[in-house]
């Protein structure tokens, strides 16, 4: 499955494989828009039943290896599928291609933002997308929620993450005790099914090691530090080699640190960058873009950007071979499951503080609502809804009523 298939004989015509990929994942960063599910749609749409590369069992089989490393889930399908279909250089042209297109779309509303953003035009556009951007996230929550909050030891371990990240516990901390908890835990009951014990320990485990957060509570505090292009660099670095989950977990890991902890950012120019990435096609990750083009301009717009995307490509190229034995193991399901919800406590929380700063009177709150009420009955794509959200903030800040 690492490897590409065997190429049947060439039609005139026919393009070179690695020209395939590169004008496909082009054509997708510029145009797909909706997010990660959105885009794994698309792909599956393009590269199984026009293209015909691989067949559906091997594209789920992909689909599943992605959810069992860290990172950007439809960059890294991007990335597979590349690697699928032209070997070494289709992985690497895949991403960049998919990449690129996002991340240059991102860098130029980036320089308009740092030029005009204190205009009220700009204001009036944000105050309109920022509630849509609470209730995109709200509608994505609940839905995860529901399918990864399956058993009643998955649900304890949300709540002590909920708790766990309250009480400033690092998010590293919180995901990887989660995944620990969850994975101990099944070994316990499968001890206790066959007779040898450990309930009480499993039932224990489900909870984590909370004694240790206080003083990881206490760690993460500190003064915020200065600004430099190797921090943003080695940040995003960090959150592109662990963060697992949906593109919205994002949003813990950015508040946490650029935020709160360092001062980088601000709340508002963090819902700014949210904001940025929703409305813009490609993966919801080049947030990293924007950010680091507000922060150091277009080297610290590099910086962030690779820094961010770089694990992908390594965590792609060395899951590959590895794939079929993960997908079997109860150790890594267990532990993926426990990383899952954790990852929503995460989003849960960071949900709730934006929103705090996004819900400022009776429109924005009833935008929300509405924005929500949407994407639930109609299933709009929710760059529509970003664009409309922007409309509609225009429009009653021009007529006074905000």
């Amino acid at each position: 499955m690492s490897t590409p298939r065997e190429e049947s004989p060439a039609q005139p015509g026919a393009q070179h494989p690695l020209a395939e990929v590169a004008l496909l994942f082009l054509r997708l960063g510029f145009t797909a828009f909706g997010g990660p599910a959105a885009h794994i749609a698309m792909m599956e749409d393009e590269v199984v039943r026009r293209r015909q590369w691989l067949p559906r069992e091997e594209f789920i089989d992909l689909l599943g290896a992605t959810n069992l490393i860290p990172g950007p889930n439809s960059t890294e399908l991007a990335i597979h599928l590349g690697h699928r279909r032209a070997g070494w250089p289709g992985l690497l042209v895949a991403g960049a291609c998919f990449i690129l297109p996002a991340a240059l779309i991102v860098g130029t509303i980036a320089w308009a933002y740092v030029r005009f953003g204190s205009l009220p035009a700009a204001e009036s556009l944000l105050y309109g997308v920022k509630p849509v951007i609470i209730a995109i996230v709200l509608q994505a929550l609940w839905g995860l929620g529901r399918a990864a909050i399956k058993t009643r030891p998955l649900a304890a371990v949300a709540l002590a993450s909920v708790g766990a990240t309250i009480a400033g516990v690092p998010e590293l901390a919180v995901l990887f005790s989660a995944g620990v908890a969850m994975a101990l835990g099944r070994w316990a009951r499968r001890r206790a099914r066959a007779g040898g014990g450990g309930s009480a320990l499993g039932a224990a485990l489900m909870l984590g090691p909370p004694t240790t957060w206080p003083a990881l509570a206490t760690a993460a505090a500190g003064a915020a530090v200065p600004f430099s292009l190797q921090g943003l660099f080695l940040f995003f670095l960090k959150v592109g080699s662990v963060l697992f989950g949906s593109g919205y977990v994002l949003l813990a890991f950015l508040r946490a640190d650029l935020v709160t902890r360092w001062g980088w950012l601000t709340e508002a120019q963090l819902l700014d960058a949210v904001a940025v990435g929703q409305v813009t096609p490609g993966p919801v990750f080049t947030t990293a873009t924007f950010i680091g083009y507000v922060l150091g301009g277009v080297p610290g717009a590099a910086a962030a950007t690779v820094g961010i995307f770089l694990p992908a490509f390594f965590f792609v190229a060395v899951s590959g071979p590895l794939v079929p034995r993960l997908r079997r193991s109860w150790v890594a399901g267990a532990f993926l499951d426990g990383v899952n919800v954790a990852s929503l406590a995460l989003m849960a929380v960071v949900t709730w503080e934006l929103g705090r700063s996004a819900l400022v009177d009776v429109w924005t709150v009833g935008l929300a609502v509405l924005s929500a009420g949407l994407l639930v009955r109609y299933r709009l794509n929710s760059a529509w809804l970003v664009l409309g959200g922007g409309a509609l903030g225009l429009a009653l800040k021009a007529a006074g009523l905000s």
